[in-house]
């Protein structure tokens, strides 16, 4: 690996790939952030970056002036984005934008050719079937061109790297592990009154706020259960999700024999974002090791999909397919948006969520995702269902 674009640099991902390529002397050609210009400036001069994009269309337009004559290009809106995204100058393109807007750039970055660092889940979530189909016209057997960033994703392909011969044929099913987030065990009486400060605490993980919230009501696990059944070509009912509060166990999988291969491992995101920049080798990495002797023990639960709905609400888009993904995905970011905006309670984020597929279901708007228009058309009225029926 010599260099990559990264999308996305000012987050949590960005911000940790950026200290791994400098760790292991891999180039970032180009990069992006939706607004932080001052952190963008800043990775252009360690890194000596000559086309950036800043999403923002005002923030981009402050940054061109403060770079005036300095050789750097700043690209902004999603044009810019994709552009920076199909950048074929790097040998790989890290996808760790937050949300939907990651769908296009990633399809640019494989119409180009170029493997894709996936941290960004909507993008299977929502455009699941026309990314895998090529994705997988490409290069290695197990997903395509498309190396898995999520902690969990990257723990089942690095479970599957160790098998040999036809590897679908031996995979029986996926065990799913779930941190279970800041209020595991608690009522959905007691949710409501969860604010978006103690769902920003999460006991284990350093992460985004999106995510953390997602962590929170475990829509995160659903959705990795969508994005598990694209990369890995399973149903939804041969993925079980578990509740395993050390995150130590960051994933596994059963084999067609029974047999069951685990990756286990400390919680740091640079392990996996790392393991994407070089597979198929591995290099020495300075996250610390794992100790089982002071884990003590490892414990593994059933989640509440009744309390936490939803958990159960992704679970059923799983099921239905087609446009159902881009229907809860859509409807929870923007219920954790308002959420964190204050104008909501913690649960109306499962309620909403719930209520746009219920609402998609019953009106025969769950079709086929077979374009991307179809599948932000169905984003759009989601999120529209959300501010009709949250904000009233």
């Amino acid at each position: 690996m010599k260099s990559i674009n990264l999308l996305g640099a000012s987050g949590s991902i960005g911000t940790q790939t950026a200290e791994v390529c400098g760790r292991l002397g891999i180039g970032i050609h180009s990069a992006a952030v939706h607004r932080d210009i001052n952190r963008l400036a800043a990775l252009a001069e360690e890194f000596d970056i000559k086309r950036l994009c800043v999403f923002d269309e005002k923030a981009a337009r402050t940054l061109k002036d403060e770079l005036f004559g300095s050789g750097r290009e700043v690209l902004s809106g999603e044009e810019g984005l994709c552009a920076l995204a199909a950048d074929d100058g790097a040998d790989m393109t890290v996808n760790a934008v937050v949300g939907i807007a990651g769908l296009r750039p990633t399809v640019s970055a494989l119409q180009k050719g170029l493997d894709v660092a996936l941290a960004n889940k909507e993008t299977l979530v929502a455009g699941g079937d026309i990314v895998m189909a090529m994705a997988r016209q490409n290069r290695n057997a197990l997903t395509g061109s498309i190396i898995p960033v999520d902690s969990e994703h990257s723990a089942i392909f690095q479970c599957l790297m160790a098998l040999r011969g036809d590897v679908r044929s031996q995979l029986k099913g996926i065990i799913l592990t779930a941190s279970g987030g800041p209020f595991f065990g608690m009522s959905y009486e007691v949710l409501e009154k969860m604010t978006p400060e103690k769902a920003l605490c999460h006991p284990n993980w350093s992460m985004g706020k999106k995510i953390t919230v997602d962590s929170a009501t475990l829509m995160n696990k659903g959705l990795e259960l969508m994005e598990a059944c694209q990369l890995f070509d399973v149903a939804p009912a041969e993925v079980e999700i578990v509740v395993h509060r050390q995150s130590a166990v960051h994933s596994a999988v059963v084999l067609s024999d029974n047999a069951v291969i685990a990756q286990l491992g400390v919680p740091d995101m640079k392990i996996p974002i790392q393991l994407a920049l070089t597979y198929p080798e591995r290099a020495p990495s300075l996250s610390g090791p794992l100790s089982l002797t002071s884990l003590k023990s490892l414990t593994f639960e059933e989640p509440d999909i009744d309390t936490f709905i939803c958990l159960k609400a992704a679970i059923r888009a799983a099921e239905l397919g087609g446009t159902a993904g881009a229907v809860v995905n859509g409807a929870n970011e923007r219920a954790v948006e308002l959420f964190l905006d204050g104008k909501t309670g913690f649960n109306d984020i499962g309620r909403g969520v719930a209520g746009a597929l219920s609402h998609a279901e019953e009106k025969g708007d769950i079709v086929p995702a077979d374009s991307i228009e179809t599948v932000l058309s169905a984003d759009r009225a989601a999120r529209e269902y959300i501010d009709e029926h949250l904000l009233g």
